[in-house]
């Protein structure tokens, strides 16, 4: 079992999640990183799966196509070591003997951040949701008035 601190206070958890779209035969996995508060693994362990089938919804989008978010699993959990404050380490991965290539690899510059990358249109299954869209443009007319 991996080193846990006494006063571990706080974990980790990927939760994936796959969106499926009536009538399409591609799918959208998210890999969402979900801060869990517990006294132990066990339990942010067992908090991890119930927000993870907590997100399973459907709802219909746009083109009245039914779309299904399905909880697959979990795929990392760990301990945050660290009390939560700036600078606190989150998470970490080893790698032994790893190339100057693979490094250059893995490092990107600002602008292919994520949080910085420009915003564009993907071929994707439209799971937007049609209720939450509704509810913009309705707000969207009331503040207009």
């Amino acid at each position: 079992m991996a080193f846990i601190p006494k006063d571990a206070e706080w974990y980790v958890a990927e939760i994936v999640e796959e969106i499926r779209v009536e009538d399409d035969s591609r799918n959208v996995l998210l890999r969402n990183l979900t801060l869990i508060r517990a006294d132990s693994p066990t339990e942010a362990y067992e908090k991890a799966l119930r927000f993870g089938r907590k997100g399973e919804v459907e709802y219909d989008n746009p083109e009245a196509k039914r779309v299904r978010v399905i909880f697959r699993g979990i795929s990392h959990l760990d301990v945050i070591p660290d009390k939560l404050e700036d600078g606190a380490e989150l998470s970490f991965q080893s790698q032994h003997g790893v190339s100057q290539e693979q490094i250059a690899g893995i490092l990107c510059p600002k602008e292919e951040l994520d949080i910085f990358r420009k915003i564009r249109k993907l071929d994707v299954p439209d799971f937007t949701s049609a209720e939450v869209l509704q509810e913009v443009e309705d707000l969207l007319k009331r503040i207009q008035l």
